[in-house]
């Protein structure tokens, strides 16, 4: 199930100090972009934020689950959802979609120097 409109205006508003915020529908959800990267995705009306490597453990530390889209199969995407205190205040909405958009760049670079191999 898609996120409603308001919840998606919601987060652009809440989002943009982070930079540029679009969204777009993607297989039942929404993906969402900061500055033309994707940096989270919306699943119903939860929010995920995109982790790697270097970023997974904050998450995890805080006993967070990685997004499974599909609860009977295994599978789970590196997206988190973020911390409660995420939506209390603008310092920690900026500091976890920092987290997240840092991810973003990171994975962009690896797939870039993947296809110039």
């Amino acid at each position: 199930m898609g996120a409603s409109n308001q919840y998606l205006e919601f987060l652009h508003e809440w989002l943009s100090p982070l930079g540029e915020i679009s969204a777009r529908a993607m297989l039942g959800g929404h993906c969402l972009y900061c500055d033309g990267l994707t940096f989270a995705l919306v699943a119903g009306n939860t929010l995920y934020l995109k982790a790697d490597d270097l970023s997974r453990t904050q998450f995890t530390e805080l006993g967070l689950k990685p997004f499974q889209p599909f609860p009977d199969k295994p599978e789970v995407m590196q997206y988190y959802p973020p911390p409660p205190a995420f939506f209390d205040n603008e310092e920690e909405m900026e500091r976890w979609g920092r987290l997240a958009v840092e991810a973003a760049r990171r994975a962009k670079a690896r797939k870039g120097k993947r296809k110039r191999a």
